[in-house]
């Protein structure tokens, strides 16, 4: 009991500090390399997820914002990120096979993932990631 309030403590403290961060300023924005924008993006992803979710072939795929540039700072949480990003909401089958929708961010640069926030295998804090760039890519996700 006393790991779970420790462990639950030390979760609390990093999401706190992560929040605390001040915005990326131009300049971090502009001096990383994103790579030529991806034309084959929706494949790229469909591929990605094929090995991440649990019935790929009932899943709904909705792409609702990019390829942007997007930068992820560095935190505590999450090492810095950037390249071409992309918002999609999934609706895919649980463990229970129950519908479950999700929102998942995909940083893409030189033709590949090079990391994604939200989904099924993330936790509480990659989907915090994944709602927050989906958020600056210009589309909230929002449940009913």
């Amino acid at each position: 009991m006393r790991l779970r309030i420790a462990l639950l403590a030390a979760v609390l403290v990093a999401t706190t500090l992560a929040g605390c961060k001040s915005p990326p300023t131009k300049e971090e924005k502009s001096s990383v390399d994103y790579g030529p924008r991806p034309e084959n993006y929706e494949q790229i992803v469909r591929e990605y997820l094929k090995t991440r979710i649990k019935d790929p072939a009932s899943a709904i795929v909705e792409f609702r914002a990019g390829p942007n540039p997007l930068y992820q700072q560095n935190t505590i949480l999450r090492p810095l990120q950037y390249g071409w990003g992309l918002c999609v909401f999934i609706n895919d089958k649980d463990r229970n096979g129950e519908r479950n929708a999700y929102p998942m961010v995909f940083y893409i640069r030189n033709g590949l993932i090079v990391t994604a926030n939200g989904g099924p295998q993330d936790s509480l804090i990659g989907r915090r990631y994944a709602l927050a760039g989906c958020n600056e890519l210009g589309t909230p996700f929002i449940t009913k």
